[in-house]
């Protein structure tokens, strides 16, 4: 018995196979021609005709157009014609003697009949119906039963694919990435800048190692914790922090692979997803871009497979108690797009923001990632953070791996602070192009205008310290640039920084003229930034005499992007274009009446930044408050 089940299983397609070929055996067997089987021979219906009148004609059988005959024994062929044609081996009838079969094309002669009966020839009419069956089997039967054995195989392999994530997602299976309760290595400690999101999240851990202290005095955790913020700031470790702190399994899956081109299966993974959580609980649930699944239902039809799929995640997540050890977390980063049903109480009951680190928070990271290398000499991350202003924590991340591979490039096997100042230069503006070759005159053309920035910046009251200068070319276009750095950080900007910010900008188009009284396209990005800034002072903050505290411009994609909508009539928007080109001209003229007062300093400046090509901001301020006079030869560059 034993033996018997060992034995594998044949496959669908053999049985189909066989069966086929029964098939064609037997009815091949059903149609067997009257004359005997022998070799076949070709001729033309003359030669036909002159033989059925020498009486040498044995026997006529008339089969789908073709003649077949024999002839006498005593007879001979009174000639061939045209290639002879084997038809291969065909079943006897009778005797096992082989014979002659002669096969010409049938014509349309209404004598032929009389003509045999006068000849004393015996002919028959076979139907071929044992052919006709076999033609039907192989033009209808053959295709049908071909698609089924490729189905049954497809069907077989998604099957067997299914908790893999193979062929269509194995037709309902979550494919979830399970992780077994210890062998979630990240904990709290691996996650800096993040203490209010953590400080939120620790109830979720505390209620998982003791959710009898909970119980007790009938509280109910939150079923399921929203992680929202920017891409890179750390919401799906964040999320392996708590299954690592709380000790228990972790079944992290995405939006995305919901999706599927079938109606109902991305629910069916749904089911199977919850399934495997109750079976695993207590546990942690990890959607990450649950956007994909969780965007609005509206009143204009919309994708039937993505709204069956979120109605399955809220019945399921409604359909077990907020005491039975399974909590869901979710990460997105257009929570505006969610459904209301899924942020009500009861199924997300918690909203946990997860935003750009601030500067203590930046070097806290750096920290962290920079324990994992080797460094040398003094390390200043707190310099590093402070001149990286807005980046997350996988930028960060990126800052401390570039200047590894640095100090590799260099040759070293440590990373010094050059290193990093290095790296954020990279992560910032790209490498260095050190294979392009710039003019003289544009050279000195880029030197004008990154000292026209930093000169503006200096002499304003409010504007960020400069930290660097450089006029070298890098990967993402610039020809140079000017990095500005606050010595603390700021969260507030009020109407008379906003307007030095615009100063700043234009200041390197007003270097350009004011030296080459000309301009060029490098002032492209400048242009953009200072019209972005004008506009949202007008639209956004309630800068503008005119409009006061309204506002006509709102926000559509905080974390992405920073997309607005315009909410105004084409008048009113009209009136804001004119505001806003007065705000930077004004800007303009300003920019240009600083260097205008200042132009012996800015030929000084740009006279050592194109012999240095970098200097920091301590080396411009030094220049910018030393007493020195410009040389008289230098006037002469004007020339």
């Amino acid at each position: 018995m034993d033996e018997k089940q060992k034995k594998p299983r044949r496959p669908l397609w053999f049985w189909l196979i066989l069966g086929l070929g029964a098939a064609v055996f037997i009815f091949g067997l059903g149609a067997p021609r009257t004359l005997s089987s022998g070799n076949e021979e070709n001729v033309t219906y003359d030669v036909f005709l002159t033989a059925l009148e020498e009486g040498k004609v044995q026997e006529v059988e008339l089969k789908s157009g073709t003649l077949y005959y024999t002839l006498k024994e005593t007879a001979q062929p009174a000639a061939t014609a045209g290639p002879q044609l084997n038809f291969g081996f065909r079943i006897m009838s009778g005797s096992s003697k082989k014979e002659t079969v002669y096969t010409v094309t049938a014509m349309e002669d209404p004598n032929l009949v009389d003509r045999l009966h006068a000849a004393g020839v015996t002919f028959s009419e076979n139907p071929g119906t044992g052919n006709m069956l076999l033609l039907i089997l192989l033009q209808y039967a053959v295709p049908i039963l071909f698609y089924i054995a490729i189905f049954s195989f497809l069907f077989r392999r998604m099957g067997k694919l299914g908790a893999g994530g193979g062929l269509m997602g194995g037709f309902g299976k979550s494919n979830a990435r399970s992780i077994d309760g210890g062998e979630v290595k990240t904990t709290f400690a691996d996650v800096a800048g993040q203490d209010e999101a953590k400080e939120s999240l620790q109830e979720i851990v505390s209620y998982l190692h003791n959710p009898k202290e909970y119980t007790e005095i009938g509280a109910r955790m939150p079923r399921g914790a929203l992680l929202i913020g920017p891409p890179g700031t750390g919401k799906t470790l964040m999320a392996r922090a708590v299954a690592g702190e709380a000790g228990v399994p972790f079944l992290s899956i995405s939006g995305p692979e919901f999706v599927e081109l079938f109606v109902g299966m991305g629910a069916s993974k749904v089911r199977d997803l919850f399934k495997e959580a109750r079976e695993k609980a207590p546990c942690i649930v990890f959607i990450d871009e649950i956007d994909a699944i969780g965007k609005k239902r509206d009143g204009f039809g919309g994708n039937d497979e993505r709204e069956q799929t979120l109605n399955q995640l809220l019945s399921e997540m409604d359909g077990f108690e907020g005491n039975s050890g399974v909590v869901v977390l979710a990460a997105t980063n257009r929570p505006e797009s969610l459904d209301k049903a899924l942020l009500r109480p009861g199924r997300f009951d918690r909203r946990v923001p997860v935003e750009l680190p601030d500067q203590s928070g930046r070097e806290a990271i750096l920290r962290i990632h920079c324990n994992r290398i080797k460094t040398e000499g003094p390390i200043d991350l707190a310099a590093i953070a402070r001149i990286t202003p807005g980046a997350s924590g996988a930028d960060l991340a990126n800052v401390i791996n570039e200047a590894a591979l640095c100090a590799v490039r260099s040759g070293r096997h440590a990373v010094k602070q050059k290193d990093l100042e290095d790296s954020v230069d990279v992560a910032l503006a790209g490498k260095q192009r050190k294979s392009m070759v710039i003019s003289q005159r544009e050279k000195e053309i880029i030197a004008y205008h990154e000292v026209g920035h930093a000169l503006v910046a200096a002499k304003q009251k409010g504007a960020s310290p400069v930290h660097k200068i450089t006029i070298i070319p890098r990967t993402s276009g610039a020809l140079g640039f000017t990095m500005q750095a606050d010595e603390d950080e700021r969260f507030l900007m009020d109407k008379q920084e906003a307007f030095a910010k615009i100063v700043t900008l234009t200041g390197g188009r007003a270097a350009e003229e004011i030296r080459f009284d000309s301009v060029t396209t490098g002032a492209s990005n400048d242009i953009e930034q200072a019209t972005g800034i004008a506009r949202a002072m007008i639209t956004r903050y309630g800068m503008s005499e005119s409009f006061g505290m309204t506002a006509f411009e709102q926000m559509v994609n905080p974390y992405l992007g920073n997309d607005t909508t315009m909410n105004c009539s084409q008048e009113t928007a009209a009136r804001i274009d004119r505001e806003v080109i007065a705000l930077i001209d004004k800007a303009y003229d300003q920019a240009k009446t600083i260097l205008r007062d200042n132009r012996s300093k800015l030929d000084e400046i740009a006279q050592v930044l194109i012999a240095r090509e970098t200097i920091s901001g301590q080396e411009f301020m030094d220049i910018l408050n030393a007493p020195v006079a410009l040389p008289a030869k230098q006037e002469e560059t004007n020339e």
